[in-house]
């Protein structure tokens, strides 16, 4: 291999590297079996997110993994690989391939990695389970509002049932 390949390679590898260190979560499947419609309708769906999906080299990939302090991701690497890497939601990347999974049998889950923590199948499976942030914030918002709205509702029955009282 050539010296002008091997720094391209190592370019490459410091470059995922980097993906794997800036993303809060990234998840990696085998996209194995995938037709190019399903393929096209899965990017789009990531990237509506802003979540980038990559195919990477397994041997990039374990280079990668072992520069950012994920050797422990090594296992994964074993067939056709891509990575969804998400700088934004923890969640979002889990919640789309698990739902495009069980729709498309081709796609299946490896593992990945949830702000820095090696992840199970399992794991991812359990986060694709939760809400999205918004879901999140607007179940938040709804439990912040409950005493406030009951206490209006009480005010208001006593303020009615003051004004039905007759005169004396």
């Amino acid at each position: 291999m050539s010296e002008a390949t091997i720094a391209a390679k190592a370019v490459e590898v410091e470059a995922v590297a980097a993906k794997f260190n800036e993303s809060v979560s990234a998840v990696i499947v085998d996209v194995r079996g995938l037709t190019v419609e399903q393929s096209t309708e899965l990017r789009k769906q990531l990237r509506e997110e802003n979540i980038e999906l990559k195919v990477i080299k397994n041997k990039i990939l374990t280079r990668a993994a072992e520069s950012a302090d994920l050797a422990g991701l090594n296992d994964l690497f074993v067939g056709p690989s891509a990575v969804a890497f998400s700088k934004e939601d923890v969640i979002a990347p889990a919640r789309i391939l698990k739902k495009f999974a069980d729709s498309v049998e081709a796609l299946e889950i490896k593992g990945g990695v949830i702000e820095g923590n090696i992840a199970s199948v399992e794991e991812i499976n359990k986060f694709a389970a939760l809400p999205s942030r918004e879901g999140l914030l607007s179940m938040l918002l709804s439990t912040l509002q409950a005493p406030v709205r009951n206490f209006a509702y009480a005010v208001k029955a006593v303020s009615d049932a003051k004004d039905e009282e007759p005169a004396a």
